[in-house]
């Protein structure tokens, strides 16, 4: 916890980079495709009702707000940067973690959190521009159908990037053959992210936050995407060198 503390997101960031970019120097080459997807994860404090979220954050901002019943700075404050969305009908009440995931290895690129309720899609450029970890060019970026739109097409041709974002059907128009056989040849590659989702969840609880501040569960995950990537890296290594 007090190593934990004395490290700051962009510190984390700039040590996820190092390690990356030692990977590569190793011939691990993590840019030739990038597959971006999100999850939800569940708050560490209780549920508030949505029209009460606001009342507690704008407390917490005064200075009465940032001290106990005995004048003393709070150790300790619930969540108040999660709030609520709804997906297949099902209410959830927390954040998202937005992920970028190498489709060769599967090293985690890049990681981060926002509130539940904003939309995956805004995340694309961001996650695309924190997988460049080297000067070789990312070659393709794959997504799900939730991506779909032009800000995230135009991206990727403004950066000489494939197109690699499944298409969804349109409220005039229906998915071509054509256009339905490319989404299954992408499913081949995204999927690789989910595989990435579904270990952390299972060894390492990914889909609960485990403190109260968005940023500390930011530095959390990053602590995550490092011991990821260094066990991936030199079981990798470990059958290259055989």
């Amino acid at each position: 916890s007090r190593f934990r503390k004395r490290l700051s997101k962009n510190t984390m960031i700039q040590i996820n980079s190092v390690l990356l970019k030692q990977h590569f120097q190793q011939g691990i080459s993590e840019n030739n495709g990038v597959a971006v997807d999100a999850r939800r994860v569940k708050s560490a404090s209780k549920p508030i009702a949505k029209e009460l979220i606001e009342k507690p954050k704008q407390e917490i901002d005064t200075p009465e707000g940032k001290l106990d019943k005995n004048g003393n700075i709070k150790k300790f404050t619930r969540n108040h940067e999660s709030n609520w969305t709804i997906k297949i009908e099902e209410p959830h009440y927390g954040f998202k973690e937005h992920a970028s995931v190498d489709t060769g290895h599967g090293f985690i690129l890049s990681t981060t959190l926002s509130p539940a309720s904003h939309h995956d899609s805004a995340y694309f450029p961001r996650a695309i521009i924190h997988s460049m970890h080297t000067n070789e060019k990312i070659e393709n970026g794959f997504a799900d159908k939730g991506y779909a739109g032009l800000p995230n097409r135009e991206f990727l041709a403004m950066n000489n990037i494939n197109d690699g974002i499944m298409r969804k059907d349109q409220v005039n128009a229906k998915l071509t053959d054509l256009e339905i056989q490319r989404n299954k040849a992408i499913s081949k590659f995204r999927y690789i992210v989910e595989q990435y989702f579904g270990i952390s969840h299972m060894h390492d609880n990914g889909d609960k936050a485990r403190f109260p501040k968005m940023v500390t569960n930011i530095i959390g995950i990053m602590f995550r995407q490092f011991a990821f990537n260094l066990k991936k890296g030199a079981k990798i290594l470990e059958v290259l060198l055989v």
